[in-house]
C-alpha cells in the first residue's frame, strides 16, 4: 500500500542501510499507522471483540465480514484477509474458502489461524482445504501446526497447545515447504519459518495464555503487517509477533491480572513508540 506520504519503498528497502529487526518492526508498525489497511476478518465469536480492538489500536481498520453473499463485493477491496476457524461450522466454511479464493484472485495476502486443527476430523479436513488455497501466513500453536503437518487428528486440550513452539520447528518447516506459506508457531518463543530460515521472537508474557483470543488477535495483527508489506511476509510476521509481545510486556508492568492485562495490552499497543521498540525488541535467527 502507498499513500501520498510514502516513498513507494517497502520497509525492507527503506531501512536497508540499517541492520536489525528493530528498525524493520518499527517501520512495519509505522506503515500500518500511516495507511490504516482494511483487514477483513472471518473469525470466531469469542475473538471478534479483541481482534477488532487490536487492529484498531495498531492503526488498522477491521471488518468482521463473513457472509458468503458479501464476499465477491467486499473482499477485493480489503488489503488483507484473516481467516480463523475457532467456532467453525459447516455453514461458515464455504464463505472462508470463497474469501480465500477471491483474495488470491485479487492478489491480496491472507492469513490462516487453524484453531484446534487436530481436534476433529471435520476441523482438520477444513483446515487442510484452506491450507490448499495457499495462505500467505499460517499462525498456530505447536499442537495445531503439528496436526496440520502430519494431517492427523490427535489428543487435544481444545484450543490449548500440548506442545511447546520449539517442539514444532521441524513440523513448521515441513508445512511451510509443502504449502508455500510462512508458518508461525506461538509459544514462549514465537517461531517463524519459510521452510529454510527460522526466526524466534521472544517478547511476551506468560499471562497472555490466561486471556482468550490473544492468539487470534496476534494473527489479525500479522494480517495487518503483511498487508503493508506483502513481499516480505516472513519479516512482517516476525515483526507483528514481537510488537504484540512488547505491548503485553508493557501492559504487564501495570496489570493486576488477566482482565487488566487485556485492557493495558490494547493501550500499550496504541501508544508504542520507536524508542520502546528499539529498546525492547527481541528477534533472532535460529537457523
Amino acid at each position: 500500500m502507498e499513500d501520498e506520504g510514502n516513498t513507494g519503498e517497502s520497509p525492507q528497502q527503506e531501512h536497508q542501510h540499517i541492520n536489525g529487526w528493530a528498525s524493520i518492526a518499527w517501520t512495519h508498525l509505522s506503515y500500518v499507522r500511516q495507511n490504516s489497511p482494511l483487514i477483513q476478518c472471518i473469525t470466531n465469536f469469542v475473538s471478534m471483540d479483541l481482534m477488532a480492538n487490536t487492529l484498531l489500536s495498531a492503526g488498522a481498520s477491521p471488518a468482521m465480514v463473513h457472509s458468503l453473499q458479501e464476499i465477491p463485493d467486499f473482499t477485493p477491496h480489503a488489503h488483507a484477509l484473516c481467516i480463523n476457524v475457532g467456532t467453525l461450522t459447516a455453514d461458515w466454511l464455504p464463505a472462508m474458502k470463497k474469501a480465500a479464493e477471491v483474495a488470491n484472485q485479487s492478489n491480496k495476502p491472507w492469513v490462516l489461524d487453524p484453531v484446534a486443527a487436530g481436534a476433529s476430523g471435520f476441523r482438520l479436513r477444513a483446515c487442510l482445504e484452506l491450507v490448499g488455497l495457499r495462505p500467505s501466513v499460517i499462525r498456530g500453536n505447536g499442537s495445531e501446526i503439528i496436526a496440520l503437518s502430519k494431517a492427523s487428528v490427535g489428543p487435544t486440550k481444545g484450543v490449548d497447545s500440548t506442545h511447546e513452539s520449539t517442539d514444532a520447528v521441524e513440523a513448521a518447516k515441513s508445512l511451510a515447504l509443502a504449502s508455500g506459506s510462512i508458518v508461525a508457531v506461538s509459544g514462549a518463543v514465537d517461531i517463524v519459518t519459510d521452510g529454510q530460515r527460522v526466526a524466534g521472537a521472544q517478547n511476551g508474557v506468560a499471562m497472555l495464555q490466561q486471556i482468550t483470543a490473544t492468539g487470534c488477535s496476534v494473527t489479525a495483527l500479522i494480517a495487518a503487517f503483511v498487508a503493508v508489506d506483502p513481499l516480505h511476509a516472513f519479516e512482517a510476521t516476525a515483526s507483528a509477533l514481537s510488537i504484540f509481545g512488547i505491548a503485553a510486556e508493557i501492559g504487564m508492568d501495570v496489570a493486576k491480572g488477566p482482565a487488566s492485562l487485556r485492557m493495558h495490552l490494547i493501550d500499550s499497543l496504541y501508544g508504542l513508540d520507536q524508542a520502546t521498540i528499539l529498546h525492547r525488541i527481541n528477534i533472532t535467527f535460529l537457523s
